[in-house]
């Protein structure tokens, strides 16, 4: 990602590289998985705005800031809002996608980790689209948000009930967060340039767009953190490997003829 980051390992010791073609499969199946079920997770619309009500009514009493101010930030000027709702629909699955590939190809050891967490996360979430449909705050008039993909544009999603490709009721957790938070992490653990924690501005304007346009509550947030930070915790970077260096012959000097010990009463 940085030209200037830690060279990629070479030597005997250096972790092998997956084989390409199952990577491929696996990448995909995964992300079959995670497609197929969120459209499980459609079809409970009366339930999905009854949590919608709990998550509001929750963050009121736990005083998180209001979206709203969010937006409002958003809504200074149209240019703005466009880019962020391009931020959204654009940037999730190709900078998860650049991330594993880079790691692949610059850090095996890295890329075998981060692909279990983003599995690991991305399971544990659709558990919870499954157990805890959730209307995004901009379906929610209670909210008095603005769906600004669909006013302004662009917008990835359609008319709910019509809508086959998304389930738009899995907002908690936010995977838009959840892979973003890690990607910044992966790229920080996986580098040693000075620059690498810039990375962190990532999940933070992912952070304020998904938000800023009424994708996502501030407990879908804080719910994506929490599953990331657990599978962190259960699933380990491996330590940097050291190559073995090679054991020194010790040297054997010769000894100069003024070294040599003299015989007494040699030659007498």
């Amino acid at each position: 990602m940085n030209a200037r980051s830690e060279p990629a390992q070479a030597g005997p010791d250096a972790p092998a590289r997956p084989p390409l073609v199952r990577e491929l499969l696996l990448v995909a199946g995964l992300f079959l998985v995670y497609k197929f079920g969120r459209r499980l997770a459609t079809g409970h619309t009366a339930e999905a705005f009854r949590n919608a009500h709990h998550v509001w009514d929750w963050e009121r009493v736990l005083r998180l800031p209001d979206e709203g101010t969010v937006q409002d930030l958003l809504l200074h000027g149209d240019t703005l809002v466009h880019v962020a709702n391009t931020y959204y629909a654009a940037v999730h699955f190709p900078a998860t996608l650049a991330f594993l590939v880079w790691l692949y190809l610059r850090r095996p050891a890295h890329y075998v980790w981060a692909r279990r967490v983003l599995a690991a996360v991305t399971g544990a979430a659709l558990v919870l689209h499954l157990l805890f449909p959730l209307a995004p705050p901009r379906m929610l008039g209670a909210t008095g948000l603005l769906d600004t993909a669909r006013v302004f544009g662009p917008s990835v999603y359609g008319p709910p009930r019509t809508d086959s490709l998304s389930n738009q009721f899995a907002a908690m957790p936010s995977l838009h967060f959840g892979w973003a938070l890690m990607l910044a992490i992966g790229l920080i653990v996986a580098t040693r340039t000075r620059w690498r924690w810039l990375w962190l501005l990532h999940p933070l304007v992912t952070l304020l767009v998904i938000v800023g346009t009424a994708n996502h509550y501030w407990l879908d947030v804080i719910v994506a953190a929490a599953l990331l930070g657990l599978a962190l915790a259960v699933l380990r970077v491996s330590p940097r490997p050291r190559c073995a260096l090679p054991r020194r012959r010790p040297e054997v000097r010769r000894r100069s003829s003024a070294e040599r010990p003299e015989l007494v009463g040699a030659g007498r």
